[in-house]
């Protein structure tokens, strides 16, 4: 009896402790995981939007804003700073606060609210820039990839293979090398396509996140949703020009970004 009175008050005095302890939860959401400015080379994460909207669809949530009317193709999920081994994650806990501009701006390029806050406080911290630097570095990592001619504007479904649409990048990115690209995907559809840059945002080869491109042999593509204006595919043909400007801009941050914003009109 004794024995069961004694574990008893040991159980009762571990939960009255647990109660007024922070949850385990809440500890590791308050770490911060990094150092902000300290890391190699980054991802540029380019998801494919009809998957991510398919998806929304069978899981019956509340529809994201870029799964409207508007067709998009590739979309930037995000710009990650990455370690050769590794990356960092929400570097600074609580994040500095977006305010509208930052985040209308940001808009452009990622074409939803809950998104660009979720980038900037998991990733975006850990650049050690300001909101308004970061998302200008999104910007210019945008403007460096091209995307394939073939996959600005998919009427139709198509099946492909990780292979191919790692070489459509590569042929149409001179000095991308498949070293520095995975192709993500899910049980069947194309997820994303990841490509590595330098901080001065060329290519730079990265094994361990090539390492983890899809296994599959094929892959789905689902289509584009409603017409694709014109104007996509007039901006995709004149894109490598507007590149090179970013590039050659140099410390000009005004050209600059005047080029990489019209390089991302209607894409």
């Amino acid at each position: 009896m004794f024995r069961r009175v004694a574990a008893f008050t040991v159980i009762a005095f571990a939960a009255i402790v647990f109660a007024l302890q922070p949850s385990a939860f809440a500890q590791s959401k308050n770490q911060s995981h990094g150092q902000p400015g300290q890391f190699d080379f980054y991802v540029l994460a380019l998801s494919w939007s009809p998957t991510f909207c398919d998806a929304q669809r069978a899981s019956h949530r509340a529809p994201d804003q870029q799964c409207g009317s508007r067709p998009y193709a590739f979309v930037v999920h995000g710009l990650w700073p990455q370690y050769e081994h590794g990356y960092p994650s929400y570097c600074q806990v609580p994040a500095p606060r977006l305010d509208h501009a930052a985040v209308s701006s940001a808009l452009e390029l990622m074409p939803s609210p809950h998104l660009v806050f979720h980038e900037w406080d998991r990733h975006g911290t850990c650049s050690g820039m300001t909101a308004q630097d970061y998302f200008e570095s999104v910007r210019k990592a945008r403007a460096a990839v091209q995307i394939p001619a073939d996959y600005v504007a998919l009427p139709a479904a198509r099946t492909v293979s990780p292979d191919a649409i790692e070489d459509a990048f590569a042929k149409a990115n001179p000095g991308l090398s498949r070293s520095a690209i995975a192709v993500v995907c899910d049980s069947k559809r194309l997820r994303e396509v990841r490509v590595c840059l330098g901080k001065d945002f060329t290519f730079h080869d990265c094994p361990e996140v090539a390492r983890a491109t899809c296994k599959r042999d094929s892959i789905v593509m689902p289509p584009v949703r409603g017409r694709v204006p014109p104007t996509t595919r007039l901006c995709n043909r004149i894109k490598p020009a507007l590149t090179m400007a970013v590039t050659s801009a140099g410390k000009r941050p005004g050209v600059s970004r005047i080029a990489a914003r019209f390089s991302q009109w209607m894409l």
